[in-house]
């Protein structure tokens, strides 16, 4: 039976698994190497935990549960004795390999290990493991609280209990999980993000300006926002990171990257994160 998970990463993706696994009664160690970064993430779900009560979505005691079952540290080995643990790291191959393999010595002989990657192979991050049988993906949306989509992904070892195990989780969760293969990108963004490059295409050309590529997209196919305000909401360093993974693994020039998306990234222009994107903020 799973209760105990560990969550590694205190970034945007992290802190809203973490608050997702509390909401629903499991109990939560959430690490980061930075100790800033780790209570800047606990602060945030307090935050939004506080802000949920004060529009009456739940009581203030429901927000005492829920801060109660998030513990954190900065050190792995903090997670030795948790059922699952679920690496929310940045979204960087070379990162999430050295993750799992210190993951893979740390945790108790049981846990599995599962990976929030948008696009990285499952079964090459389980190569780093000693336990491929036991490494799955479990892709969540974001923001996570509120976006009710799992992406579940088997390696070529994942077992059918470790999958079975984490549909159980994301039901317990409230959230609905669909079954990808492994293959560049799953289903969400071997879809979203060429879509989403498309529109940075359209703006490298002077097609329209970036009001009007995302009026285009949201008048004209009722998108809830537009992509390249999607884009800065996700981060452009991440929407780079996932069209060269799609790029590199079909070796198909439709998911080569645009030049300016590159070129925003190689500026710092990373979006919403950062205040500046496409959009200033």
């Amino acid at each position: 039976m799973v209760q105990r998970i560990g969550v590694v990463g205190a970034g945007q993706m992290g802190r809203g698994i973490a608050q997702s696994l509390a909401m629903s009664g499991f109990d939560v160690i959430l690490n980061d190497v930075n100790e800033l970064a780790l209570d800047k993430g606990v602060s945030f779900i307090n935050a939004q935990m506080e802000k949920g009560a004060d529009k009456g979505k739940w009581d203030k005691n429901f927000v005492e549960k829920t801060m109660e079952k998030i513990n954190q540290t900065t050190d792995m080995s903090g997670l030795s004795d948790c059922d699952v643990i679920i690496e929310a790291a940045t979204e960087n191959k070379n990162i999430k390999f050295d993750i799992f393999k210190n993951l893979d010595e740390i945790a108790k002989a049981s846990c599995l290990l599962a990976t929030n990657t948008s696009s990285i192979s499952i079964t090459e991050i389980a190569a780093h493991t000693n336990r491929p049988s036991q490494v799955v993906g479990m892709h969540f949306m974001n923001p996570v609280p509120v976006m009710k989509l799992v992406e579940g992904i088997k390696g070529l070892e994942t077992s059918n209990e470790a999958f079975e195990t984490i549909k159980e989780m994301t039901s317990k969760m409230d959230k609905v999980l669909i079954e990808s293969r492994d293959m560049p990108g799953f289903v969400v963004n071997r879809i979203l993000m060429p879509m989403i490059n498309e529109a940075v295409y359209a703006l490298y050309e002077g097609l329209a300006s970036v009001e009007d590529i995302d009026q285009a997209m949201k008048l004209g196919t009722n998108q809830p926002m537009g992509p390249l305000t999607l884009a800065d909401f996700i981060g452009l360093d991440t929407c780079l990171s996932i069209m060269e993974v799609l790029h590199e693994g079909f070796g198909d020039s439709k998911y080569r990257p645009c030049p300016l998306l590159r070129q925003y990234v190689q500026s710092g222009r990373l979006g919403r994160k950062v205040k500046r994107g496409f959009y200033e903020y």
